[in-house]
Formats: structure tokens, sequence, C-alpha cells
């Protein structure tokens, strides 16, 4: 049996993973054609950072992802620790919506978007245009909030509430209490709920495809063009840069969680030692 489940998850590892070794060592190929290797070279970077239009599209995604990705973090830490507030009825009700936007479809979700930015803009404001770079971020900021809960929620839930009221008796208010203790436990819930905001945006196509205007393009709705005819090679190597990044990412977060984590059972087995030798 252990055989049998070593050998499902290396086929799950290779269906995973197998495409971007082809789109990585199509990167670096001298032909065009992925089923064949010509030879090594750099030639696809060095036409990449030499296309103007791509790295503007490529700076418009991650500024636009940036943006998002920080001002959800803030909106839905606020919103955990609200949640977390709320009595546990309410708290399931309210979870349970939260949920809502992961499971609704994208489609569903960017038409519908789309259609409300068009009927405030036009109907109500009168403007010309409805659709625009403000249109586009409130739309990413929407579908990431819940990312952003869901990832802080379980770090208040493991957290010492008597850390929060043992700050509020040496003379703590609220706020101070919430950026001088209940932060720094859930820090490492915040940082893989940003990561995990960023990585959303920069991947989004369908919610962005609706709710984008003329004067603000984000990389994955112009490589939808692309796709209709033979795709250039330099854009290979720009799939390539977006996994080394989302790759180092994820690799930064999980070591900092490890050492978090390190840190906090040090800090635990320290105050048990104390604690024997009183």
């Amino acid at each position: 049996m252990k055989h049998v489940n070593r050998a499902i998850t290396v086929l799950i590892f290779l269906f995973l993973y197998l495409p971007m070794a082809v789109l990585i060592v199509g990167s670096f190929n001298t032909g065009s054609n992925l089923s064949h290797f010509d030879g090594f070279t750099l030639s696809r970077y060095a036409e990449l950072f030499q296309d103007r239009a791509l790295l503007a599209l490529m700076r418009n995604s991650i500024v636009l992802s940036l943006l998002a990705s920080v001002i959800a973090t803030a909106f839905g830490t606020m919103a955990a620790v609200g949640i977390r507030a709320l009595r546990p009825r309410l708290r399931g009700a309210v979870m349970a919506v939260t949920n809502i936007p992961m499971t609704n479809p994208d489609i569903v979700t960017g038409i519908s978007l789309s259609l409300l930015f068009v009927f405030v803009g036009s109907g109500l404001l009168g403007m010309r245009q409805s659709l625009s770079f403000w249109t586009l971020l409130i739309a990413h900021i929407t579908f990431n909030l819940p990312y952003v809960i869901l990832n802080v929620m379980p770090k208040l839930n493991q957290m010492d509430p008597a850390l929060h009221d043992a700050a509020l008796d040496l003379g703590c208010t609220n706020v101070q209490a919430f950026f001088k203790v209940t932060i720094h436990e859930i820090m490492p819930g915040i940082l893989s709920g940003a990561v995990m905001a960023f990585t959303m945006s920069l991947d989004d196509f369908v919610i962005s495809y609706f709710v984008s205007g003329t004067d603000f393009v984000t990389l994955p709705v112009e490589i939808y063009n692309y796709v209709k005819k033979p795709i250039p090679p330099r854009v290979y190597a720009l799939f390539t840069l977006l996994f080394l990044l989302i790759l180092v990412l994820m690799t930064v977060m999980n070591l900092l969680q490890v050492r978090t984590d390190r840190s906090r059972s040090a800090s635990h087995r320290a105050g048990m030692i104390k604690e024997e030798k009183r």
C-alpha cells in the first residue's frame, strides 16, 4: 500500500509541475518548438527585457497586485478580528457568507461586478467610461478579502485570550493591545494571507477581463490575445520569471513560519522551565 501511495504522489507532482518544467526549458530553447530542444540560449530573456509593451503590462499587474493585497490584508485582518469577537452562532453565519465569494464562479463574480460598476458609474454618476483602474482595484480587493480572513482566523483562534486581557490590565487600550500583542501573535496568518492575495491578484484573468477599462490593462488579460496566435518565445521567459517570483515568495513565507514556530516553542519551553523552578 505504501508503494501505491508513493506512486500516486509522484504522479500527482509530475502532473502539477511537469508543464512548468516544459515551459522553463522552452524559455532557454533556441527553437520555437517546445517538443524539440535545439540548444541553450538566453536570448529569450534579452528579448523580454527589450519588449516595452510586455514590461509595461507586467508592471501594471505587479502594481495592482501589491495595492490590492496590502489593502485587502488590512481590511481582512480587521474583519477577522471583528468576526472573532462575535457570538459563536453569528460568527458561523458570517464565515459561511465569507466563503461564498470563493466558491462562486469567477465569471459570475466578474459579470456582476461589471454590471454594478457600469450602473453606478454611467447611471448614477454620469461617467462616460465607468470601468477603469479603480474598478479593477476594487474588484481585486473584493475577491482577495475572503482569503485573508481565512488565513488570519486560525491564528486568532490559536491565540491565548489571556494575552489580550493582560495587555488591558497593564493599561493598554483595545487599539494598543491589538498593535502591541495581537498583531504579533497573528502575524504568520497575516503574511500568508497577504502572499495568497498577491498571487491570486497577479494570476486573475476572468474577473479582471470584465471589470478593466482601456486605460489600464493587466498582463493576464493581454496574454489572452497572445493565445489566439503562436505564442512568442519571450512570453515563456516571462512566465518563468513569474513562476520563480511566486516560488521565492512562498519559500520566504514558509521559512518565516518555521522561524516563528521555533521561537514560540522556545519561549513556551522557557516558561515551563521557570514554572517548574518555582
